[in-house]
């Protein structure tokens, strides 16, 4: 069978899957202890686990244990291993939470619920297009280049006010939330801390930050979305989770 196929799984596969989901029920309790010691309901964090490079025989035994929410980095890597999930699991949510071109937006839009990374006037021109065309509606976050590093998408912190005009005016598009990845070199506390700002004074409700290495943190800082994969999945090398890690 194909990366994103079916077939029999092996016993070493089993163990695989176990410890995933041994994982995802650790993450969860995580999650919910930081809720608690930040004084917020536990219901008031998603998980979002990244299964990005994982085939569809991977991701089951999360969706068999009741988890329904991920996020994939590559449009056509989602086209490939989501339908059939879906057709076993209709209440799955999938986050977009890698970079977006405008030449993709059909298809992200059709396989999307949720595009976190919506960072240039092109792409959201495009998606407010493909919305009109599907008669679909797909929530969105705005990605904030916090660090303002050239190599990284996102918009910069400075302009974020003035493309939200833009996506709400002209556009018509309802924004949910911000998005943000920091600097690897840097303490995250102080961008997560730029985007809770951000988001109070725009108006924006969902913030998505944190990671496996920081993701209580993002959660005391106000995170709404936090986007695990290593500290579930287990690197994709094969070898354990580094902090540094999605």
């Amino acid at each position: 069978m194909g990366r994103f196929g079916g077939g029999r799984v092996s016993e070493r596969e089993l163990d695989f899957n176990t410890s995933r989901q041994n994982r995802l029920f650790a993450v969860q309790k995580q999650i919910a202890r930081a809720c608690r010691d930040s004084g917020r309901p536990v219901d008031d964090v998603e998980l979002i686990c990244v299964s990005k490079t994982f085939d569809a025989n991977e991701i089951r035994p999360l969706l068999s244990c009741g988890h329904r929410l991920f996020g994939e980095n590559r449009v056509q890597e989602a086209q490939e291993k989501w339908p059939s999930l879906r057709e076993e699991f209709s209440d799955i949510k999938l986050h977009l939470i890698g970079p977006l071109q405008s030449n993709k937006a059909a298809e992200a839009v059709a396989v999307f619920d949720v595009i976190e990374t919506l960072d240039r006037p092109k792409i959201a021109e495009a998606i407010a297009r493909e919305m009109r065309a599907q008669n679909r509606s797909v929530q969105l976050f705005i990605q904030v280049n916090t660090g303002a590093e050239p190599q990284k998408a996102g918009v910069a912190p400075e302009e974020l006010s003035e493309f939200l005009r833009y996506c709400r005016g002209p556009l018509g598009l309802s924004i949910q939330g911000l998005m943000c990845i920091p600097p690897v070199d840097e303490q995250a506390s102080p961008h997560f801390a730029l985007l809770r700002r951000l988001a109070m004074e725009n108006g924006v409700s969902c913030l998505s930050m944190g990671m496996s290495g920081d993701f209580e943190l993002a959660i005391q800082l106000g995170a709404t979305h936090v986007r695990v994969g290593s500290a579930i999945f287990g690197r994709r090398n094969g070898k354990e989770a580094m902090p540094t890690e999605i």
